[in-house]
């Protein structure tokens, strides 16, 4: 909602006032006469003496306003009853979110670092596009909303995701569908070598949906499709970014007999917000799977991740990254948290790329091989470089 102000009256700035001080107002344009309204960090003075001028600065500026004022739709007293009705209330349950410059009340602006290139245009972003869709298969570079998109596509490299696009759990920050899943591909292992083979990329990750549904969580569909990239492309590495297979075991030993060169698991975020971000997951579980794939195959690079600004302290994070420096991790990303939707769990504040600095240095000293930490890394970014650097 914007508010638009005109004449010069007094009476009208105290209503103006309320609507100023909720979250759904965007910006005030205000009228010259109106000067007292000025004061208002939100407001921008403009060049229209009456309702026609005003309307046709909306109209050529391509906005939506609505008018207040002695001569608008709103007359005197009508924002009192609005706020008296709780129109400005908090938010209902099962409404949609306010967003004020794509920000929830209360979430820190994003700062210039978090800006990244965008070109659709890229003739490489556009190929593997038009790859992914012809050969029916799913990107968690797409479904997750990853800000490295563009980069990683342009270069020829995305991270397929197995098992199709709906999750059976529904973690507060990922941007993945919850619901009931279809059922299982088998021709999807082919595919998806197939796909390796016409990107003819080097370092191949794999990842998937969480499919609590299925016996095996989905491990025998990882341990096809490494098969048949093997046959294929007897070069390419291998990563696989798996879920915690609800703690079994054997799902485990199923990816592991596979031989990927990588097997990375996400820890996500600190101990002590784990369940009210990670539903139906759990720390100590995640350690578990990393300290078993180690166990299992200690020539195997083991992996995982920890997204900040969701709510923990650097301490937190330092303490986490000694945590998986003790059950055998070689390898951790750390990244910064983005909001994918009004949804979602609220940006609690955005790291200082000095601090991720902080974090790769810490975590490098604890024994970690390699750290890869910065405001938009994520589980997949420079994976094959990462993977060079830890062995």
């Amino acid at each position: 909602m914007k508010v638009l102000v005109i004449g010069s009256g007094g009476r009208e700035h105290a209503y103006v006032w309320k609507i100023a001080q909720s979250p759904l107002v965007k910006k005030i344009f205000c009228a010259p006469g109106n000067a007292g309204m000025t004061s208002l960090a939100t407001c921008v003075p403009i060049d229209a003496e009456d309702v026609d001028a005003l309307q046709a600065f909306a109209l050529e500026k391509r906005i939506d306003l609505t008018v207040v004022g002695p001569e608008g739709p709103l007359a005197l007293g009508v924002v009192d009853r609005l706020v008296a009705s709780g129109v400005f209330s908090p938010q209902r349950r099962g409404e949609t979110p306010v967003t004020i410059r794509g920000a929830l009340p209360g979430e820190p602006e994003k700062p210039s670092w978090m800006k990244v290139k965008v070109d659709l245009t890229d003739p490489k972003f556009r190929e593997l596009k038009h790859l992914n869709a012809k050969l029916g298969l799913n990107t968690v570079c797409e479904e997750a909303g990853c800000p490295n998109i563009y980069e990683c596509w342009s270069s020829g490299t995305s991270t397929l995701m197995l098992l199709g696009d709906i999750c059976t759990r529904a973690c507060s920050f990922c941007d993945v569908r919850t619901g009931k899943p279809g059922e299982v591909d088998w021709d999807e292992p082919k595919r998806a070598a197939e796909a390796i083979v016409e990107m003819e990329v080097q370092h191949a990750v794999l990842t998937s949906v969480n499919r609590d549904d299925l016996a095996d969580g989905g491990a025998t569909i990882f341990a096809r499709t490494i098969g048949e990239i093997r046959t294929r492309r007897p070069d390419c590495d291998v990563e696989v970014l798996i879920p915690d297979f609800k703690g079994d075991p054997e799902a485990l030993d199923i990816v592991m007999g596979a031989s990927p060169d990588v097997l990375n698991h996400n820890t996500e975020t600190v101990l002590r917000l784990q369940r009210d971000i990670r539903t139906a997951a759990n720390y100590a579980r995640s350690l578990t799977l990393l300290a078993r794939a180690k166990w299992a195959r200690p020539g195997v690079t083991v992996k995982s991740g920890l997204i900040v600004g969701m709510g923990e302290s650097d301490t937190e994070i330092l303490g986490a990254l000694a945590d998986l420096n003790a059950v055998g991790v070689d390898v951790v990303t750390i990244g910064q948290y983005l909001r994918p939707t009004a949804h979602h769990r609220p940006v609690d504040r955005y790291v200082d790329p000095g601090v991720f600095d902080t974090f790769k240095q810490a975590g490098e000293a604890m024994g970690i091989s390699h750290v890869e930490s910065g405001p938009l890394v994520r589980s997949s970014y420079h994976a094959k470089e990462s993977l060079e650097a830890a062995v």
